[in-house]
C-alpha cells in the first residue's frame, strides 16, 4: 500500500504508556531522532489508532515523531472503551505526553478526526502548537455525520447497501441507533459482527479507485471492533455545541501557520469542509488534490504530505511560499 512518496520504513527508539484518567493507559511511540524536530502525529477514526505508516511521513533524520494511541484506540487500553472518551480527555491527552516527554513546543499533524482533534488542540492550547499538518478535513457538524450514515449512498449505493442491509428492513430509518444496540448488546457475536461492516464500510469508501488491501485492513476484527464503537460513540454522543464549534474559534489559531490537503473525490469527509474551514480561515493554506479521495496513502495526497513535512524542516512551516508574480515585460 505504500508508494513511492512515503520515507523508508522505520521502527521507533523508545514506547511506552502513559496513565491518565481511570481505566485508560494509553500506548505511545517515538520514531525518527531524539533531538529532531518534534511533532506529534493525531491518528484518524475515531477509534482507529496509529500504524507503521503513520510513521512515514516524516524524515527520520529530522524529526522527532511522537505517536499516540487514543482512548480505547489501538494498543491503548481498555481497547474500544468508551467511559471519558471525549475530545476534551484526548486533548489533555495530548497536553499530559506533551509534559511527560518534556517537550515545550511542537507541530501538529493530523487527518480525518485526527484533524478534528488537531483544531481543537491547537484552538485550546495555541501556545504550544508550531504549526498544523492536517488532511481530510473533518469539523464534526451533524451534517457530515449524516452524510456518512446515509449520504454516502448518493456516490456509492452498493458500498452503502451493504452497511445498511446488515440490519434488519424496519431499524434501517435510523442505522446509527440500529448499529449502537449491537455494538452495546449482550451478544458479542452479534456487536463484533456489525462493528466489521462498519468498519469495512468506511475502509472501502477511503480511496478514490477501489483497494481492497486497504480496505481489508479495516476489517481487522481488533481494529473494526474500536473504529466502530467509538465512532459510533462520538456521532451519538458526543457532538461539539454549537455545530459550527470548530469553526467559530478558529480566530484563537489564524496566526499559526497550517496547510489543509483534502482530496476532491473525498467520500468520507466532503470537500465542503475544507472549503468552510478556508473561508473562516483565510490565511490557511488548503490544496485539493484532484485525483484523490480521503486516504492518506493515495499518491497525490501522500506527495503533499510528505512536502509539508519536508518544508517544516527546511523553513520552520509547512506553508507553501506566496507564488511569485511575473515581471511585467517592458514595451518599446
Amino acid at each position: 500500500m505504500a508508494n513511492e512518496f512515503f520515507h523508508p520504513e522505520i521502527e521507533p527508539y523508545v514506547t511506552g504508556t502513559l496513565k491518565v484518567d481511570e481505566p485508560h493507559e494509553l500506548y505511545w511511540e517515538e520514531c525518527g531522532t531524539p533531538d529532531g524536530i518534534p511533532v506529534l502525529f493525531v491518528h484518524g477514526g475515531p477509534g482507529a489508532g496509529c500504524s507503521a505508516f503513520d510513521r512515514r511521513f516524516f524524515d527520520p533524520k529530522r524529526f522527532r515523531v511522537i505517536l499516540l494511541d487514543q482512548r480505547g484506540s489501538g494498543r491503548s487500553r481498555p481497547h474500544g472503551e468508551l467511559e471519558g472518551n471525549t475530545p476534551a480527555d484526548l486533548v489533555a491527552d495530548f497536553e499530559r505526553l506533551r509534559v511527560d516527554r518534556g517537550i515545550e513546543r511542537w507541530h501538529v499533524f493530523g487527518g480525518s478526526w485526527g484533524s478534528t482533534l488537531g483544531l481543537f488542540y491547537a484552538q485550546e492550547h495555541p501556545e504550544r502548537v508550531l504549526s498544523l499538518v492536517l488532511r481530510g478535513i473533518w469539523l464534526m457538524r451533524d451534517s457530515e455525520i449524516e452524510w456518512w450514515l446515509d449520504g454516502v449512498r448518493n456516490i456509492q449505493p452498493e458500498l452503502w447497501r451493504a452497511f445498511a442491509e446488515h440490519v434488519p428492513e424496519d431499524e434501517r430509518g435510523d442505522l446509527l441507533e440500529a448499529y449502537w444496540r449491537r455494538f452495546t448488546g449482550d451478544d458479542p457475536e452479534v456487536a463484533r459482527a456489525a462493528a466489521r461492516v462498519w468498519s469495512v464500510y468506511e475502509g472501502s469508501s477511503c480511496t478514490l479507485l477501489p483497494n481492497e488491501e486497504f480496505a481489508e485492513m479495516f476489517g481487522d476484527p481488533d481494529m473494526a471492533w474500536s473504529l466502530a464503537r467509538l465512532e459510533a460513540h462520538y456521532f451519538r454522543n458526543v457532538r461539539f455545541r454549537p455545530d459550527t464549534f470548530l469553526l467559530d474559534r478558529v480566530e484563537a489559531i489564524r496566526h499559526i501557520p497550517a496547510i489543509a490537503v483534502h482530496g476532491r473525490y473525498d467520500v468520507v469527509c466532503p470537500v465542503r469542509s475544507l472549503d468552510d474551514l478556508r473561508r473562516a480561515w483565510p490565511e490557511l493554506d488548503a490544496v485539493i488534490v484532484p485525483d484523490a479521495g480521503h486516504s492518506s496513502h493515495e499518491p497525490g495526497i501522500t506527495r503533499e504530505l510528505v512536502a509539508a513535512t519536508a518544508r517544516i524542516a527546511e523553513t520552520g512551516t509547512p506553508v507553501r511560499p506566496a507564488p511569485t508574480s511575473p515581471t511585467p515585460s517592458s514595451r518599446s
